[in-house]
């Protein structure tokens, strides 16, 4: 492979040496300045459903215009339709133990809501019952609920999977039963709700604690009364659990307590295949009052054609979610989450990708087709690329990949990459080496235990099948300290996440996000080019999902 230096922030990396300049310099600069723009106050928060949904729509399409991408909608717009439905819920909540009745305060120590579209319910004097992880999996052998049957009745469960450790070695994590250290998807809280929905539980709680969560209470606090979105469904969500939410550790402790039982106690049984559901001496009421909205919100695609007429046909898709927390107005003072890293930033990234494949002349522009597609609605449960993954403009069988950016790295360019879900797919090793190339490593995810797989737009064609990729921010920041980018990413989440604070910084540094653009560029532009198609690697659990599509006449 030829190459030639490419010079980002002091350091030199390599480019491949047959793209013209416009494509392999990726600005900071205009990342930035697309971070900036976006992330405005002007933009309230990018919203699904407010004027600030119109502004970034406008935005995106006007970029993508002038960067020279086509239309990514077969209609001949740059738009897909997102039929999303606004609940506002105003939910009380009262458990009632020996000692008497105890209604939980909203925002600080519980957030719940009823996802059915009803304007009033209500569940009376139920049973709570704690069901451990919450977890029915029958690969590993574990039922959490056993026998027990819990419909009509309140669920309180712990968050993430059961933490199973060896037999001969009690510290440590058995790497065989739910992925040792990183979580799966039985760990994420969609699947708690779920699988309380198919019990036919009337409330499903969830416990929090900062730690396994990977984030504090707050991130969820936040959200109570506020209004929440999904997918409009035929049956309004007739078969969703009537109430779900999540309340605070000491709440989930001093409530166990209160039904004669001893949290710590509970949680180490839980953690065991023997587990049974304890039935707790209280009794639980949830009453919801909703109001709905129907909400026309919109995924942004846009479309560079193959050069290659016998596999134009044929796509990789590079995401970014748009979205963010909107505005708060009960909040005194600043009301607005502007969300400029989570996810202006990598929307931005996303915008100077498409200007970087567009720029390259038609002689060397990709073989197959390339999309870009910044979903809606990522911050309410991926439900835009859950919207676009069933229902694609493209045949997924004619999906190669998917390359998602969530959070760019705006802390200065560091030597490493961190992969969620590590070990996934063939992408990563394609990674690697054109990070290696660069003097650069590819590392598994520090932190596999939050389960950020499950968190952010890709989940959603890996589901699908598709094989998907997404990193992190590295950690190894050029020219500063050891721990530095641990320390920073830290100080981020504790105080920024999901905060109306997540406002560009006069210390951020967009030449990281210039440089993990470029190793993007060039992942996709490698994909696109190549003769195998990506695959997931054996054993992985979205692997049938991917053969069985792919076998389909």
């Amino acid at each position: 492979m030829n190459l030639k230096p490419l010079c980002v922030c002091g350091v030199f990396y390599a480019a491949l040496v047959n793209l013209p300049a416009a494509a392999t310099e990726f600005s900071a600069e205009r990342i930035k300045t697309h971070t900036a723009i976006l992330s405005s106050d002007e933009f309230e928060g990018r919203s699904p459903g407010t004027p600030g949904e119109d502004k970034t729509v406008a935005y995106l399409v006007e970029e993508f215009q002038k960067g020279g991408l086509a239309p990514g909608n077969p209609d001949g717009t740059y738009v897909q339709d997102v039929p999303l439905v606004g609940i506002t819920s105003q939910t009380t909540v009262r458990f009632t133990s020996a000692a008497g009745p105890r209604e939980l305060t909203p925002v600080t120590e519980v957030s719940a809501l009823s996802r059915r579209n009803v304007p009033e319910i209500a569940v009376a004097d139920t049973e709570v019952v704690f069901v451990g992880y919450g977890v029915v999996a029958p690969e590993y052998g574990w039922d959490d609920y056993k026998d027990v049957d819990v419909r009509g009745k309140t669920v309180l469960m712990l968050i993430n999977d059961p933490p199973v450790t060896l037999a001969d070695d009690p510290t440590r994590l058995d790497d065989k039963i739910f992925g040792g250290r990183a979580m799966t998807y039985y760990g994420r809280w969609t699947y708690k709700y779920e699988i309380a929905s198919e019990k036919g539980a009337a409330a499903c709680l969830i416990i929090h604690e900062t730690g396994p969560a990977g984030y504090p209470f707050a991130v969820v606090g936040s959200t109570a009364g506020r209004e929440a979105f999904d997918l409009r469904t035929p049956d309004g969500n007739a078969g969703r659990v009537p109430f779900e939410g999540w309340i605070t550790r000491d709440v989930g402790s001093g409530l166990i307590a209160a039904g004669g039982h001893d949290f710590a106690t509970l949680k180490q049984a839980a953690a065991r295949r023997d587990f049974r559901p304890v039935s707790l001496d209280l009794r639980a009421d949830f009453a919801a009052t909703n109001t709905f909205r129907d909400v026309a919100s919109r995924n942004v695609i846009a479309r560079l054609p193959g050069r290659d007429s016998a596999v134009a046909a044929e796509h990789i898709i590079h995401t970014a979610h748009w979205d963010h927390l909107g505005r708060d107005e009960r909040l005194e003072g600043d009301q607005i989450y502007n969300g400029a890293l989570d996810n202006a930033s990598g929307t931005a990234v996303l915008i100077e990708l498409a200007r970087a494949y567009a720029a390259l002349p038609a002689e060397v522009r990709p073989r197959r087709s390339v999309l870009f597609l910044a979903v809606t609605a990522e911050e309410r449960g991926l439900l835009g690329a859950r919207h676009y993954a069933e229902n694609p403009l493209y045949p997924l069988t004619q999906t190669l990949a998917n390359l998602n950016m969530d959070c760019a790295q705006v802390f200065g360019p560091s030597r490493d990459l961190e992969v969620v879900g590590y070990g996934a797919s063939t992408i990563e090793d394609l990674a690697r080496t054109l990070l290696e190339r660069d003097g650069r490593v590819l590392t598994p995810d520090t932190r596999p235990e939050v389960g950020s797989y499950y968190r952010s737009d890709h989940f959603e064609f890996a589901k699908q099948g598709v094989p998907a990729f997404y990193a992190k921010r590295g950690v190894e920041i050029i020219g500063r300290p050891e721990g530095y980018g641990r320390a920073i990413n830290d100080e981020y989440t504790s105080r920024h996440y999901h905060k109306v604070s997540d406002e560009i910084g006069d210390d951020w540094d967009f030449t990281g996000a210039a440089l993990d653009a470029q190793l993007y560029f060039e992942l996709g532009r490698t994909i696109a080019d190549g003769d195998t198609w990506p695959e997931w690697k054996p054993g992985n659990e979205f692997k049938a999902r991917r053969d069985a599509m792919l076998a389909r006449p």
